[in-house]
């Protein structure tokens, strides 16, 4: 697959935004050309997808459209005299990534729903996410779509949930999960561990999402393996121990990389996109952890 990479001298110009800049600095990461993302479409999924590359009426492999070929305008920016608006129009499975990694940041944003909505979820809830520590390449996981990584859940009344994306692993304090029943965020939990083929997914500990219509605001804070999911302010999610694993069982710590932003079948607005840089966890949440 082709790939289109910033130039040096645009990689240099990168580096000291945010690795060089002093703590409670904001840097923003959206503007009008989108100038500090890529992006990657995979599919328009149907209803009876199972995880295989879907094939075309003759049953040969269908290739992915790929990186940076969003002839379509999954992903566009409205000029808003607040401030540029993300549009994600949601109509085919995809990322749009950021070109930098990070490590031990702050990251908020604000998001709301539109009203389009496309196969397979015309009748599901509406869904997107945050996928934070993003490594390999796109198309890693089920879906076919995103790289492996953790994901801080964005859905209508699941604002803030976790799932894991292909192989990675983590902790959450959380009830465990029984029959049927997932796991469910809250404080006061020991922390239990979250993979492919075991618990993969866990609900966040309460619904703070905003109403229909109005901008919700979501945090990200990241610090050495350590993450909290923020949503309106309250916390709803306390993780650590972010890792992958190897076919082998190996365990691997994953502490930094891109963000990704995905499309999944249902129109989003994002504005206020901003990250800053951590010398450490922020005081009010040590607590947390211990």
């Amino acid at each position: 697959m082709k790939r289109i990479y910033l130039s040096i001298a645009g990689i240099i110009a990168l580096i000291p935004l945010f690795s060089l800049q002093k703590a409670d600095d904001w840097t923003p990461l959206l503007d009008k050309n989108l100038s500090q993302w890529e992006n990657y479409l995979s599919y328009e999924h149907q209803l009876n997808y199972n995880g295989k590359i879907p094939v075309d009426a003759t049953g040969n492999p269908m290739a992915p459209i790929g990186y940076n070929k969003d002839t379509r305008k999954v992903f566009s920016v409205i000029d808003d005299p607040a401030g540029p608006i993300l549009h994600v129009s949601g109509e085919i499975y995809g990322c749009l990534f950021t070109r930098q990694e990070f490590e031990n940041y702050h990251l908020r944003l604000q998001v709301k729903w539109g009203k389009r909505k496309y196969v397979p979820r015309l009748d599901k809830l509406r869904d997107s996410g945050i996928l934070y520590h993003s490594i390999g390449e796109a198309g890693a996981e089920y879906w076919r779509s995103w790289m492996l990584s953790q994901e801080f859940q964005i859905m209508e009344g699941h604002m803030g949930d976790f799932w894991c994306q292909a192989n990675s692993a983590i902790d959450i304090r959380s009830f465990p999960s029984e029959g049927s029943m997932s796991r469910v965020a809250d404080e006061k939990q020991p922390f239990g561990t979250l993979k492919q083929g075991g618990d993969g997914f866990c609900m966040r500990s309460g619904n703070y999402e905003s109403p229909a219509g109005e901008w919700t605001t979501l945090e990200l804070i990241c610090f050495r393996g350590k993450s909290l999911h923020i949503v309106n302010g309250h916390v709803v999610m306390i993780l650590q121990n972010s890792r992958y694993i190897t076919p082998t069982g190996q365990e691997v710590p994953m502490t930094k990389g891109k963000i990704q932003l995905q499309s999944e079948a249902a129109e989003v607005f994002y504005r206020a996109i901003q990250i800053k840089p951590l010398a450490n966890m922020p005081k009010q949440y040590e607590h947390l952890f211990l």
